[in-house]
């Protein structure tokens, strides 16, 4: 495990700005569609990611751009780069076929997640918000207090019932969860509490997570999560930072806490294992990219679980 990672979080470089007063007035729109215009691609789950030795975000513009938003798609406006509006567009399966063929073979669909950590970083965000947005569009096509129809509205960033005896509109949410690495002090050099789930590639382990549940603090949560996944108390919760976890809508909250209890007794619901790993456990651990099918490996670069591990690992 090498010391020398970087503990910027991927995902959260800012590179489009957001124009939220902006998204509402037509005529702002129509007048940057006129100077210049960025379209990013989202079939299903997937991005459109360019091949080769670096892959980055394949981000059409100009008039192959505008082709693509004449055709019906579902479109969300991610913001301006240098005023020109950026936009994701989600599209079916023949279309995305097109466009792959339309790259001459720079580009396919593919999962962000298996090619983040490679992502220049303010690729990786831009694709990150498209992809959650493009998920949250095909799953409020119905009202949820009516069932009636929704639209669009506003770039994208709201869907309005059509009934009219209703009329909700509806906002794009995320879903706030805590993640937590565990630390033990009575040991000599320390120790950090990590878990894995029987999905999981095997040997991969992580820190502590869950969602947060209505009424409770974040502190709370983390608590909660530790105790009820392993049976630790902790204490002195400290927050840290947070990462867009758009797999498929979520917020992490990483945190670094404290345990005040040391035996572990695991949710086998939740977890297949927990263990109390030292920084030369860690060491002897791979990384996701290099691991073999039977080696213990670390969670991916991309993720704020690798950042937490990787904090708690430096401040040795």
């Amino acid at each position: 495990m090498s010391s020398n990672f970087s503990l910027n979080l991927t995902y959260t470089t800012l590179s489009l700005r957001r124009d939220n007063m902006s998204r509402r007035p037509a005529e702002w729109l129509t007048e940057r569609l006129a100077e210049g215009v960025g379209v990013v691609p989202v079939l299903g789950s997937q991005n459109l990611i360019t091949t080769g030795d670096t892959p980055g975000a394949f981000i059409f513009e100009g008039d192959a751009a505008r082709d693509i938003l004449g055709t019906g798609v579902q479109e969300v406006l991610l913001g301006t780069d240098d005023h020109k509006p950026v936009f994701a567009v989600s599209v079916d399966e023949a279309m995305a076929a097109q466009i792959v063929a339309s790259t001459d073979g720079a580009a396919e669909f593919m999962d962000l997640r298996s090619v983040g950590p490679l992502l220049p970083p303010a690729d990786a965000h831009i694709l990150a918000h498209a992809r959650g947005m493009a998920y949250w569009h095909a799953r409020h096509g119905f009202c949820g207090v009516c069932g009636a129809a929704t639209e669009s509205r506003y770039s994208g960033h709201e869907r309005k019932c059509i009934n009219p005896d209703c009329g909700i509109s509806h906002f794009p949410r995320t879903d706030p969860a805590i993640i937590v690495l565990v630390y033990r002090t009575d040991v000599p050099g320390g120790a950090c509490l990590l878990g894995r789930h029987a999905r999981w590639p095997f040997g991969m382990y992580s820190t502590l997570a869950g969602f947060v549940e209505p009424g409770e603090t974040l502190e709370q949560a983390v608590s909660r999560e530790v105790f009820e996944e392993a049976g630790i108390e902790t204490t002195n919760v400290q927050y840290l930072a947070s990462q867009p976890w758009p797999f498929p809508s979520s917020l992490m909250l990483g945190f670094h806490a404290e345990a005040t209890s040391f035996d572990i007794s695991i949710d086998d619901e939740e977890l297949s294992d927990c263990q109390w790993f030292t920084r030369d456990d860690l060491r002897g651990m791979k990384e996701w990219l290099d691991a073999k099918e039977d080696d213990m490996r670390l969670p991916r670069k991309d993720s704020i679980s690798r950042w937490l591990i990787q904090r708690w690992f430096d401040a040795e």
